[in-house]
This record gives C-alpha cells, sequence and structure tokens, in this order.
C-alpha cells in the first residue's frame, strides 16, 4: 500500500490498476471463443483485435509506459490521441473500448457473450471509480474509448474478413491434392458447448446433405441466427477458411512473407521423397507411446472442447499475470504481441496451406500403407502442409520467450476445467516442442510440417517483436 501511495498522488488519487483488470478479459474471451464455437482462423482475428483496444485503451495513459502502435501496424494510419492537459485513465479507456470492440465483433453471437462482454466492463470502469478516479476523468476517458473503438474497428472492417463471408469454394478433386475426410460423427462431440446441451441432425436450419451444413450454427439445440455472420461456428464437415490467407495481416507484409519451404511432388512410389516423409511418418505413429499419446490429447486443443490452439497460448498468457508479477500495462502489452503474432501466424499459414493442398497423413496411409489405420485426435478440416498449430506456437512463444525470458519452469494448466491435469514445463521453448511433435504422435502431420511450421512461425514472432510498444527513456 506504501508503495502504492506515490502513484496514487500523480494519478489524482486513483493508485495504478490492477493487472488482473487484463488477466480478466483474456479469460472471459477464452470463454467467448469456446461458447460460440469459433475456428481457430476466426479466433484469432478478434483476439487480435481485441487486444489491441485493450492495449491502446492502457497506452492513452501516459503514466503506463506504452507507446501506441498506430502507424506500425499495417494500414492503421492513426487513432486518437487523448489531451495531455486533461489526462485519462487507462484502465477505463481500455475496458470501454475493449466493450465497443468486443461488442461489434460478437455482434452475430450469443446474447449471454455481449451480456458478459457489457457486465465486465461495467464492473472494471466502476471498480477505477471506487479507487479515486474522479467524474471528470471518468467522461474524458469514456469520450475517448468511444472515439479509439470507432477507429480500430473501422481499421477492422478494411482487412478483407468480411469479402471472404461470401466467396464459394470448391474442393479439387485431384489425387495430389487434400481431400476433407472429418465426418459428422467428429463433429458432434465438438459441437456440445454452454449453449448447445445436445446435439440433433434434423435441427431445421440444417440442408439435408450433412457436408453441405452451413456454418452457421448447424445441428444444435440453440443455433445462432440464420443468414450470412461474421461468427461462424467451426464445422468440420466443411475446409474450414480457404481463403483466410488472403486477410491483410497485422505487421508481416503479407501470408507469404516468412513461407516455409516447398515440400516434395505428391508421389506413391517407393524411394521418392514424399513416399520416403510418409513412411517415416508411418513408422513412427506405429510406435507411439501412451505418454505421447497423452501428449496429443493434452494440446489437441480442439474448437469449442479446449478452445484453439492459439487461445491456449493466450490462457498462458493469463497465468503469466500473477506468476511473473506483470503490471495492467505489461499485461496488456503481452496480451497484444502474442495475439499480433498468433493472427499474423494463422494468415500466413492459411496462404500456405490452400496453395499447397498438401494430403493429410490419414489419407496417404489409407492409399499406401494401411486401410485399417486411425489416428489418435481427428484430423481438422483443411490441408496438411504446413502445421497450423507449430506455426502460431512458433510466433507465440518467440513473443513469450522475448518478453518474458525461457529460463523458468512452470504449470501449463490451460485444460485443467476440461479434465486434463496440468503438464511441467521447463521452458516455453519445452512446450513449443512438445506440442510441435504432438501433432505427429497424433497423427495429423508429417514430420515438414512441424519442423517447418514451427521456423514459419518464429520468423513471423521476431517481426512482430520489432514493433516499439514502450516509450523511449
Amino acid at each position: 500500500m506504501a508503495a502504492l501511495l506515490p502513484l496514487a498522488a500523480c494519478r489524482g488519487g486513483a493508485p495504478a490498476p490492477d493487472p488482473q483488470l487484463v488477466a480478466q478479459w483474456t479469460r472471459s474471451s477464452l470463454a467467448f471463443v469456446r461458447s460460440e464455437r469459433l475456428g481457430p482462423p476466426v479466433a484469432s482475428r478478434v483476439s487480435a483485435y481485441a487486444a489491441l483496444a485493450l492495449f491502446e485503451g492502457y497506452a492513452a495513459d501516459p503514466s503506463s509506459g506504452l507507446r501506441s502502435l498506430a502507424g506500425q501496424l499495417n494500414g492503421l494510419a492513426s487513432v486518437p490521441v487523448a489531451n495531455e492537459d486533461a489526462p485519462v485513465d487507462g484502465a477505463i479507456v481500455a475496458a470501454v473500448a475493449e466493450r465497443l470492440v468486443l461488442d461489434s465483433l460478437f455482434r452475430d453471437g450469443f446474447a449471454t457473450t455481449r451480456t458478459t462482454i457489457d457486465s465486465l466492463a461495467a464492473a472494471q470502469v466502476a471498480a477505477r471509480v471506487a479507487a479515486g478516479v474522479s467524474s471528470a476523468q471518468r467522461a474524458r476517458s469514456e469520450a475517448h474509448a468511444a472515439a479509439l473503438a470507432a477507429a480500430i474497428l473501422a481499421w477492422a472492417a478494411e482487412d478483407g474478413f468480411f469479402a471472404t463471408r461470401s466467396r464459394t469454394w470448391v474442393s479439387p478433386n485431384r489425387r495430389d491434392q487434400w481431400v476433407n475426410t472429418a465426418t459428422l460423427d467428429q463433429y458432434v462431440p465438438q459441437t456440445l458447448s454452454g449453449q448447445s446441451d445436445f446435439v440433433s441432425t434434423d435441427n431445421p436450419n440444417v440442408r439435408l446433405d450433412a457436408e453441405e451444413a452451413t456454418e452457421r450454427g448447424v445441428f444444435t439445440n440453440r443455433p445462432k441466427a440464420a443468414g450470412p455472420t461474421t461468427l461462424p461456428s467451426f464445422n468440420p464437415t466443411r475446409p474450414t477458411e480457404p481463403y483466410w490467407g488472403t486477410l491483410r495481416t497485422f505487421v508481416i507484409r503479407d501470408g507469404d512473407e516468412c513461407a516455409p519451404p516447398a515440400l516434395p511432388a505428391y508421389s506413391e512410389t517407393p524411394g521418392t521423397p514424399f513416399h520416403s516423409m510418409a513412411q517415416e511418418f508411418y513408422d513412427s505413429v506405429r510406435a507411439v507411446t501412451a505418454p505421447q499419446k497423452d501428449a496429443a490429447l493434452f494440446w489437441a486443443d480442439n474448437p469449442v472442447a479446449t478452445g484453439t490452439p492459439g487461445f491456449h497460448w493466450i490462457s498462458l498468457v493469463n497465468q503469466m499475470v500473477s506468476r511473473r508479477g506483470l503490471t495492467a500495462p505489461e499485461a496488456a502489452e503481452l496480451y497484444l504481441l502474442t495475439s499480433l503474432a498468433i493472427a499474423d501466424a494463422f494468415i500466413g499459414c492459411w496462404k500456405e496451406k490452400y496453395r499447397s493442398m498438401v494430403v493429410r497423413p490419414v489419407t496417404y496411409v489409407h492409399r499406401v500403407f494401411d486401410t485399417h489405420y486411425r489416428t489418435v485426435i481427428p484430423t481438422p478440416p483443411f490441408p496438411e502442409y504446413p502445421s497450423g498449430h507449430s506455426v502460431q506456437s512458433g510466433a507465440a512463444v518467440n513473443v513469450l520467450i522475448a518478453m518474458l525470458g525461457d529460463t523458468i519452469a512452470f504449470e501449463d494448466s490451460s485444460q485443467v476445467d476440461v479434465g486434463q491435469p496440468a503438464r511441467h514445463f521447463e521452458s516455453f521453448s519445452a512446450a513449443r516442442d512438445e506440442m510441435a511433435w504432438s501433432r505427429v504422435w497424433g497423427g495429423l502431420h508429417f514430420l515438414p510440417a512441424v519442423v517447418d511450421g514451427v521456423a514459419q512461425g518464429q520468423c513471423i514472432g521476431k517481426r512482430v517483436m520489432a514493433l516499439r510498444t514502450r516509450s523511449q527513456e
């Protein structure tokens, strides 16, 4: 308390904001992604814009030590600047801007999601007022937050996302290219959530052909509204976001920056590079151990069930707020940089996935080695190369190491609430490496997909860490 007194004096009576104000948003965002049944790419976009709103809110307060990213992110030329002679409270700006941005991003979501967003923001504003923020400073902060959120949403509207909502995609009919192997029986358990307590395939919102089902909230007793939506539910009976690689990136030049090398040409002939790669995979998965299967399940991160692979690392960001004793601005900065890295990783990864269209191991093994082969976890509905888990994990961990170091062991409790025990890791890089291998052990990827995927992610993470987010001393 004594240490906070000088801060309170310089802030007009209010102490420095509690870092848990940031952690509350990261935890809530994970809950929203689960209940709304979002796929990994869409979830990464939501996280990036939400984290930016929170970060810019704290950056509006000079005492935070943060520097706005206006002029440093692709297409974001400027954001409103607070009046230095009439200071705002960064925590209030952040909470209100976050509410407005999330209200817009989740406008097609469930009513419970938006109610939670509004309630959390109101509670945080009330907490800051109770801590000593004056009514005049509160009013200034809320007005600045509204202008800030409007600027971020206007920028978000130009990233190419909405154009992909109306584009159709026809799967190729070629033996050397990926085909979707996900089935309805795999989709059913992944669809259960806080908004869906049973799954019905005769829901009137579902077309007669399950393979042609839309992404609108199908097969659930509480479907989302019919019609085009900005929040498509994850549906493995359909290819996931085939045009995601065309979106405007946040930091990297475009989806081709940091692109991985090309794989060998498809071949089923023994002795060819592709066949040898597949043989190596098949030999390894036949020797998978029980602990390796456990790791594959821990890192599965299927939408709805355990969140998404990107939000696994956002969950760790949330855990690090307390474990590393971060301040609120530091927590907002870590949340933003990690989210930007993950978002760009998905754009870059998806650009290559739907360009190279590499077949999944399960398809190749069934054709060439073993018609009865089964993977440890279901194969997701998008092409094989590179591994999405590996790219975004390589990017996220690069940020975590740069910001927090890589020498302190930790317990990853991200999956405790869904029945997975906490898992011990000696470092972030150790967790990243196990995650990468888990995609091979789970039967989902050839080895180059995870090796090259991590390298692609690290390249993207380095670009993100080149941003200047702190004011120069």
